[in-house]
């Protein structure tokens, strides 16, 4: 299909971003990689009055070091996600995550920030971004304010973004002494995750000291797995532990029934999934 009329602005700052969607008005959109946007345009899901297109803001690309933390520009693409040394080193479940979307093709234009943006509970980015505790910066109208990755995903596609603010970057913790694991069940490859695990745990000895264990799929926003955390924390590094624990991974989700899996199913591979990343991050020898 070909999508209806709409005005056309692309800002070549951050500032100039923030204004033109303040003229346009609530029901312009904001264009990042365009990857999501450019089909609901073309099938008329999405009718702007107004397509604000970021790819000329060059300060929201790339990556810095800021510290404990990694500053990861809204508009850099997956691909040089995937490349960059900083967030090889520091942030290495960010990077296979990231491995696992799409295509190359869908990776060298779709956007880190863009992604989270976009909110979709079976995207890969909002589940990581949740066990990394990861911060969101957000730029309006009055100024810039940061939010959580705990506070930014409300509901199915509904970020804390308010429709005249632009995500410019995403504080990625450095994590000096955690492992980390990203598991994905899909029925083809590149295909969205059925369900996916994003698992980071800190070991002392043959102790699990702490973990942080957040699901894809699971419900209308990436969900911490608390009953697995909680019973992680201070547990034996074992099979059977981990066996234990795992088996809480459902608590407090609520899964959808469609095509592709039943809630049910989906609870199942919650569990699966949640051993596998977490014996994976922790290296802890599995059977299967």
């Amino acid at each position: 299909m070909i999508p209806a009329q709409f005005e056309y602005a692309r800002p070549s700052s951050v500032q100039e971003a923030v204004r033109a969607l303040a003229e346009a008005g609530e029901d312009a959109k904001v264009l990042a990689g365009g990857q999501s946007l450019i089909p609901m345009l073309r099938m008329r899901l999405a009718v702007p009055s107004t397509v604000i297109d970021l790819g000329g803001v060059s300060d929201m690309r790339g990556v810095r070091d800021d510290g404990d933390a990694l500053a990861i520009g809204a508009m850099t693409t997956y691909a040089d996600v995937i490349r960059d040394p900083m967030v090889r080193e520091h942030a290495p479940l960010v990077v296979q995550a990231t491995e696992t979307v799409a295509d190359r093709q869908v990776r060298h234009m779709g956007t880190f920030g863009g992604a989270l943006a976009h909110a979709d509970p079976a995207g890969d980015m909002p589940s990581v971004a949740l066990a990394l505790d990861m911060m969101f910066d957000i730029e309006g109208p009055g100024g810039r304010r940061a939010v959580p990755a705990g506070e930014f995903f409300v509901d199915y596609f509904t970020s804390a973004l308010s429709p005249d603010e632009i995500l410019v970057s995403v504080r990625v913790p450095k994590l000096p002494g955690w492992g980390t694991h990203y598991e994905k069940f899909n029925r083809v490859a590149q295909a969205w995750a059925i369900v996916g695990v994003a698992a980071a745990v800190r070991r002392s000895g043959d102790t699990i000291e702490k973990a942080r264990i957040a699901l894809t799929n699971m419900g209308p926003t990436p969900v911490r797995a608390r009953g697995v955390e909680e019973a992680l924390a201070g547990a034996p590094a074992t099979a059977e532990a981990l066996a234990s624990a795992a088996a809480r991974a459902d608590e407090g989700t609520a899964p959808t029934g469609d095509v592709s899996a039943s809630s049910e199913y989906r609870s199942y591979l919650a569990t699966v999934l949640t051993r596998r990343a977490v014996a994976a991050a922790a290296g802890i020898p599995q059977d299967g």
